[in-house]
């Protein structure tokens, strides 16, 4: 099943709050482990994913919250 927009964003966000606390690795909602995770591209990962949620319509926003 894919992810929405709302779950990707706060998939990022707990990878970027983990590595800020000294993690070197996290685990993705996938179950996935991703070792030595590059803030940079965390945070790249949720400019662009904000910047989609903003530029969806009104309705695709609400879709993306659920």
């Amino acid at each position: 099943m894919a992810k929405t927009l709302a779950q990707e964003l706060a998939e990022v966000e707990s990878a970027i709050t983990a590595v800020l606390g000294g993690a070197q690795s996290y685990t993705d909602n996938d179950g996935q482990t991703i070792v030595y995770p590059s803030l940079f591209d965390l945070r790249q990962m949720r400019r662009e994913l904000k910047s989609e949620i903003v530029n969806t319509s009104p309705m695709e926003q609400r879709v993306a919250e659920f």
